[in-house]
Formats: C-alpha cells, structure tokens, sequence
C-alpha cells in the first residue's frame, strides 16, 4: 500500500471527510484490520483565505508547496489537495514536488466522460465559479460547463462558508441548491459536479434526477486506485 499525502485544512470538515472515506475505502477493499496510510498536513484555513481575498496566490503557492515538500518528506507516494478553490495553486505544487498530484478536474473529468456525460453543471465557492481555473481545466479534459446564474453565487458562497465548513446542515440551504440542479439541468446539463467538498454533506444522489458527481468521493477512489494498485 503506497501513502498518501493530504494537503488539508481548507476546511478541517473536507480534511475530516477525506481521512474517513479514505480509511473506509482501504477497509471495503482489503478487509479485517486494514487502514489508509495518510500523512495529513493541515493548513490554517484563515491564513489563506486572507491571503486569497488580497489576491496574493504567490503566497498562498508557497504556503502550498511547502505542505507538499513536507508530505513528501514524511513519505507520501502521491499527493491530493483537500480543496477546490485552492487547485488555483495546483500546477505550481505539483511543479515542487517529484511525487505525482492527483489533479481534482482531471479526475472528475475522467468520471463524468466515462458515465457518457460531457456536458456538466458545476457548483462550488464565489471564487471557483467565477474564475476559470478550474472549469477551464474541465473543459480542457473535454467538458461542458455550466455554472449557476451569477446572482445565486453570493448564497451558495454564504451557505458553504457560514453553514457547511462549520458542520451545519439546513434543509433549506439543500432546496436552494436542489433548485440551483435543475435550472442547471434546464440549461442543459447532463449531470452535475459538486465542486466543494463541504457540498456533499448537503447534496446526495437521491436528491437530484441529474448524475450527481461528488468530486471528494471521485478524488478519493482515484487515491486509492493509486495507492492500492
């Protein structure tokens, strides 16, 4: 079993979430006593959104990279970056380093194609929406991409940031972004990317007709693809 290193912290939830799916993973796949091997460097999440909200990304870079350098260090065989918002960094972490980065769009990319759906809606922060990053990168691995309408990001943001990075889970949060799924379906989409983490403690499959692709799940089934051979 190789180890896998998590750059995490962005939040503390989406690192929690990624250590239990991986642990259950290694325990669905191999059985008896089996454990994920992880090493976890675990960021200060208001350091770097601060350092975001001034648009200083070389900061943030370094912050990144030297997380990475450490995992590598420590043992990792393969690297995650437990967050979307901050792949904004991900081509100079993965330059940094000489172990392999498994690139959040790059994977839910190959997901989705091999479901036959090219054509997505993607939900997730102010930020991921309305840069190109990382929907370039999906359309880069031969996606569609729909976001929702720009006067619904200020609420999608509220929900994740106020409610969901804390733990908190409201009905009413999930109808509005049950609504946000099928306007996306009306204006074309396929099936539809839960691009934050935090997002799948509100959204499951059963909620929405539309595929529903919860990119923490794909991430970490790509992880332990890697690590288990």
């Amino acid at each position: 079993m190789q180890t896998i290193g998590l750059v995490g912290g962005m939040s503390w939830e989406s690192s929690a979430a990624y250590y239990k799916a991986l642990n259950l993973g290694v325990a669905q796949r191999l059985g008896g006593l089996s454990s994920a091997k992880v090493v976890l460097s675990s960021l200060d999440f208001a350091e770097l959104t601060t350092l975001q909200a001034q648009e200083r990304w070389d900061e943030v870079a370094a912050v990144l990279v030297a997380a990475a350098e450490g995992l590598e260090r420590a043992g990792a065989d393969v690297l995650l970056l437990c967050t979307t918002t901050f792949h904004r960094v991900a081509d100079e972490v993965a330059a940094a380093v000489d172990v392999p980065l498994l690139h959040l769009a790059d994977v839910v990319a190959e997901a989705c194609l091999a479901r036959k759906v090219s054509e997505v809606g993607f939900l997730g922060t102010t930020f991921t929406m309305e840069r190109s990053f990382f929907t370039d990168r999906l359309a880069d691995d031969g996606l569609t991409v729909h976001v929702p309408a720009t006067e619904h990001h200020a609420e999608l943001n509220r929900i994740i940031y106020e409610e969901l990075v804390h733990g908190r889970v409201e009905d009413s949060s999930r109808r509005f972004v049950v609504d946000l799924i099928s306007q996306l379906w009306d204006a074309g989409a396929g099936g539809v990317v839960l691009g934050c983490t935090e997002l799948e403690l509100l959204v499951r499959q059963a909620d929405s007709e539309l595929p529903v692709f919860p990119s923490t799940t794909l991430h970490v089934e790509a992880a332990l693809d890697r690590a288990l051979g």
